[in-house]
């Protein structure tokens, strides 16, 4: 068996009494920094056999092993660093190996940052998309940001404290004001939401400076009336300062309602 044990993202009493057991009663822990993961086993006073790493750069020489192991009845944890594992790491390769070679799954849920930072938000639940971190060039974030423009529903972004005002930028270039929540340091002492226009909150971080802790940024929906009203001659602009012409008419076409015979004369156009 396989279980995906989630651990805290900051307050330590968020590890749940059933992922204690789990984690002591498994024969191996396999985790993406293993002194990071001691450090916590002994912070909590876990009695843990034995950790293996695995993460991004050894996953394709350590997955094989860990199945090798899981075939011959050992029994093992899967965690990330903080959170839930397979939130923004590669363990959905680890799960679909086990999937493939008939090796049961079980997950073991608790802390989420991105579940907690939209309860916090006040922003729409319903409906919601989580797009991991954004790029760290500009001309690759605004690609990124425009492809989730006309989204319908709640965005949330990872991103590092020194990229934030860079990121609020992108975004209030991409996206217009929008409302928009700052979370940082959920669960920790210092837990704070910041909500309001992404003007502002550029604003407000040009002169305060970029907070410091883990951030994820929550992006109301844009309404109907905005994305009626799409600046098409804009969108086409930042497509073509990464992309062809062939490229950016299929993304603005796919991104909009506007006719693709038009768009490529629009193309056409600006290119020029």
């Amino acid at each position: 068996m396989l279980y995906l044990v989630s651990t805290p993202i900051g307050n330590l009493g968020d590890l749940s009494p059933r992922a204690k057991q789990v984690l002591e009663s498994v024969d191996l822990v396999a985790c993406e920094d293993t002194r990071t993961s001691q450090q916590l086993f002994s912070l909590l006073g876990l009695n843990v056999k034995a950790v293996t790493p695995y993460h991004e750069h050894n996953g394709a020489v350590a997955r094989p092993k860990l199945i090798e192991k899981l075939k011959h009845g050992v029994t093992i944890a899967l965690i990330s660093d903080a959170g839930t594992p397979l939130i923004s790491d590669p363990g959905y390769k680890l799960v679909r190996a086990c999937q493939q070679n008939n090796i049961p799954v079980t997950t073991v849920p608790g802390a989420n940052a991105v579940l907690s930072a939209l309860q916090l938000s006040g922003l729409p639940s319903d409906a919601f998309l989580f797009a991991g971190f954004l790029p760290p060039k500009q001309a690759a974030r605004r690609q990124t940001l425009l492809k989730y423009k006309s989204v319908p529903a709640t965005l949330l972004f990872y991103e590092t404290a020194n990229r934030l005002i860079e990121s609020l930028a992108d975004m209030a270039a991409v996206f217009g004001n929008r409302e928009t929540a700052v979370v940082r340091e959920i669960t920790k002492k210092f837990e704070e939401v910041k909500r309001n226009t992404i003007q502002n909150l550029l604003l407000f971080y040009q002169e305060q400076g970029a907070p410091k802790g883990e951030l994820v940024l929550v992006v109301d929906r844009a309404d109907e009336a905005t994305e009626n009203a799409v600046d098409l001659e804009k969108l086409i602009q930042e497509s073509l300062k990464t992309h062809s012409v062939r490229d950016t008419v299929e993304i603005i076409t796919g991104m909009t309602s506007v006719p693709k015979k038009e768009v490529y004369k629009k193309v056409l156009e600006l290119s020029e």
